[in-house]
């Protein structure tokens, strides 16, 4: 029998988590799993929380939240023995779709019930692990005025980019990738481990989580009156064939930009400095799958 922990984030996404303990009880296999159950009351105690289970050697921990608490505990597994579990409760939920993780919480926890594992990449940037998409610009920009926000899902991410873009001005990045520079003007970078920018939408369909890789995509800005023309090509996985984005396949990178800014992890916003080096960790996490 497996200790597993279950580490809720009350506040994530869609308000799930009301009724998840209930269904972990009653759907959790006890004769595979002896559970316990913690809620987070703040940032950042996810990561502390699953330390702390790690260390007492506890083989399954599941997060339960967006892509911001499953990024919390999968960067305290990296390079560990323990397994990351998701139940994807989130507004975007990116890394459970590229994953194929069912939002039904009762079919998430016969998934865990399965165990199926994989290993994944993970990846840093200045040594900050991000499992998914991090980025930087105006994706940044916005995670950080969606952070702020107090309405959670699609609608309001939405309404902050829709409401937003207009003003917002490309900027300049140098990048260093496997010994190549290269000077971009660009609206935006986001570092690609999987395919999903969150929500079902796409700019790198081809991006794969286990080949030791991750895709820088460059974003130049597309033309206001253009938007209406491209936006459907995020749902439709076809948006990295259009003349605007740029993606170039890198084991590690650096990029520098004017001054320091907001880039985001898996969706949480993080101030950091004008040098940005990004490493992929090949196969670094274990996780359960369909």
């Amino acid at each position: 029998m497996k200790n597993i922990l279950f580490i809720i984030n009350p506040i994530s996404g869609t308000g799930k988590h009301k009724t998840v303990e209930n269904i972990i009880h009653e759907e959790l296999d006890k004769s595979k799993f002896n559970p316990r159950i913690v809620y987070t009351d703040g940032p950042f105690q996810a990561t502390a929380l699953c330390k702390e289970a790690v260390e007492q050697g506890i083989e399954v921990i599941v997060a339960v939240g967006g892509d911001g608490t499953v990024n919390e505990i999968g960067q305290a597994l990296v390079g560990t023995n323990s397994s990351l579990g998701i139940i994807p409760t989130g507004s975007g939920n990116g890394l459970a779709r590229h994953l194929k993780i069912p939002f039904n919480i009762k079919k998430a926890i016969r998934v865990i019930n399965q165990y199926n594992l994989r290993k994944i990449d993970t990846a840093t940037v200045n040594d900050k692990v991000f499992l998914s998409i991090a980025g930087i610009g105006y994706d940044a920009f916005v995670a950080k005025k969606f952070s702020k926000s107090s309405k959670r899902g699609f609608f309001s991410y939405f309404r902050i980019v829709s409401g937003e873009y207009p003003s917002y001005k490309p900027r300049k990045y140098v990048l260093k990738v496997d010994g190549k520079t290269i000077t971009r003007r660009a609206l935006l970078i986001a570092f690609a481990n999987s395919n999903q920018f969150g929500n079902n939408t796409s700019i790198d369909p081809k991006a794969t989580i286990d080949d030791g890789y991750i895709d820088l995509c460059i974003l130049r800005r597309i033309p206001l009156l253009l938007i209406p023309f491209f936006v459907p090509l995020l749902f439709t996985k076809m948006f990295h064939k259009t003349q605007y984005i740029e993606i170039i396949r890198a084991k590690e990178a650096t990029i520098t930009r004017k001054k320091g800014k907001t880039m985001h992890f898996d969706g949480d916003p993080i101030t950091m400095g004008k040098k940005l080096e990004m490493k992929v960790n090949p196969l670094s996490l274990n996780i359960i799958i369909p």
